[in-house]
């Protein structure tokens, strides 16, 4: 599907033409790794006398072949720098986490990553530094007199009480210090740590908190970057709002879609189909100007397969996920169903966060299932490219049943869903578009349909769906 012309202007440059095709493997390193969280970045790994720091990251190598025959296409990492805790409290922008590695571990998984054809995302956390960070440790020491004392934002309305500065901070976060994005000495910072690692052979970045940054900031940041790097992809982290506006008024090439992800498990626990039409009508208006990041799943969140009420339901999750325009992304583990529920205390997030086995071969058989259904709707949007910017068209809705079209173009796909107890006969009036197959993914729901040159008819069996594929 050809961009929109907006979105081929100078002041906002097409996408690179890799991301049309990108489907993300999201991985939270250190939770990955099982490194230390609390704490500072340490020189050895604890519990491992002598051992280098960066033994680490190269446990991730062992995962790669396992990416690429689940159908990704990238691998999205979380914070890996030097931090200290959880990894968006960063110190030292250009230092791999020495809980993680360090330059030469880096080097080696960027060269595996590529090695196999997979394309690296960073994740880059600037809107706001841990409060160990040199910069804020100069100005709590020197005041006024340090030269980095007009780098952050400060908060006249509280009093430090501790002999430092009244720092302003990020959502209430003591310990996670503001940036002041009108200082062009951070623009210029930022810049340099992004040119750094794009440098080095990464392909794009997620940048953290962006909703709390200046647009103008990313703006004139992004624009400088890609003049160096115009093969990298951007795509910021926002919650809620004029997602559209944003974009243009940011450079991003994508924002990360937390409405269309909310709609998916909510309208499925609340069998109320009705929400997830609604969603989809806004997420059109997204497509229609740039592919959004979409997810069931990361590193902030209840896992989806916790989050879903009933098990007979995730399916439904995914068939969304991966049959609607956007970016997909899948979160490490929710390919096998892991379960985790986040909360909203110290260390709420350990669960959604978990270790991993050495490989592969140490996962439970119970996941298998789930991955070999992430593989087949993968190969499903793989065949069908052009998904990358499709709309959705609602054909049928009702609160336990419904049916839509993914369109660009001539092409098209028709999806149904079924939350209810009783059979879905999808009305043949509902303009289901003949000829069609049924697609791989379907035949594994054993759904039966009739095809003709006048009309389909499909009936989806109780809690279950299917994909109709116009050949």
């Amino acid at each position: 599907m050809a961009e929109p012309s907006f979105l081929s202007t100078a002041a906002h440059p097409a996408p690179p033409a890799w991301a049309a095709h990108a489907v993300w493997w999201h991985v939270y390193p250190l939770g990955f790794v099982g490194a230390p969280i609390e704490g500072r970045s340490m020189s050895a790994v604890p519990g491992d006398p002598g051992a280098r720091a960066g033994s680490r990251l190269g446990r991730l190598e062992a995962w790669l072949d396992y990416a690429v025959e689940l159908g990704c296409s990238g691998i999205a990492l979380g914070p890996i720098f030097a931090s200290e805790s959880h990894g968006y409290d960063t110190v030292d922008h250009r230092r791999v986490d020495a809980r993680l590695g360090d330059d030469v571990d880096f080097d080696h998984l960027r060269g595996a990553v590529h090695g196999r054809g997979l394309r690296l995302l960073l994740d880059g956390v600037f809107n706001h530094v841990g409060r160990g960070h040199p910069y804020v440790r100069d100005v709590c020491s020197r005041g006024d007199a340090s030269p980095y004392a007009g780098w952050f934002r400060y908060d006249d309305t509280r009093a430090a009480g501790d002999g430092e500065p009244p720092f302003a901070v990020f959502e209430g976060h003591r310990q996670l210090v503001a940036l002041n994005h009108v200082e062009p000495a951070v623009a210029d910072y930022v810049v340099d740590i992004m040119d750094h690692w794009l440098d080095r052979g990464a392909d794009g970045w997620r940048l953290d908190a962006a909703y709390a940054v200046p647009r103008p900031f990313w703006r004139t940041v992004l624009g400088r970057v890609r003049a160096g790097h115009p093969d990298a992809w951007f795509v910021g982290e926002v919650i809620h709002g004029d997602y559209s506006g944003i974009v243009r008024e940011t450079g991003f090439d994508s924002l990360t879609q937390y409405e269309l992800w909310k709609a998916i498990w909510s309208s499925c626990n609340d069998r109320n189909l009705h929400e997830l039409a609604w969603a989809l009508t806004r997420h059109n208006e997204f497509v229609a100007s740039f592919a959004p990041l979409t997810f069931v799943g990361n590193h902030d969140v209840t896992r989806i397969a916790s989050q879903i009420a009933d098990a007979r339901h995730l399916a439904h999750a995914l068939v969304i996920l991966f049959t609607v325009g956007g970016t997909p992304s899948i979160y490490a583990g929710d390919e096998q169903a892991f379960h985790g529920i986040k909360e909203d205390r110290v260390g709420g997030d350990d669960a959604v966060r978990p270790a991993f086995p050495d490989g592969p071969g140490d996962l439970l058989a119970d996941g298998w299932p789930w991955y070999r259904l992430h593989q087949d709707l993968i190969g499903l949007r793989r065949r069908h490219a052009w998904l990358h910017r499709a709309t959705t068209t609602a054909l049928v809705v009702r609160n336990e049943a419904m049916a839509y079209a993914c369109v660009s173009g001539e092409q098209r796909l028709d999806v149904m869903l079924n939350l209810g107890d009783e059979p879905f006969v999808v009305p043949q009036d509902a303009g289901l578009a003949p000829p069609v197959v049924l697609a791989g993914v379907a035949a594994l729901a054993g759904i039966p349909a009739e095809a003709s040159a006048a009309a389909v008819t499909v009936t989806v069996p109780p809690h279950g769906w299917a994909v109709l594929d116009r050949r």
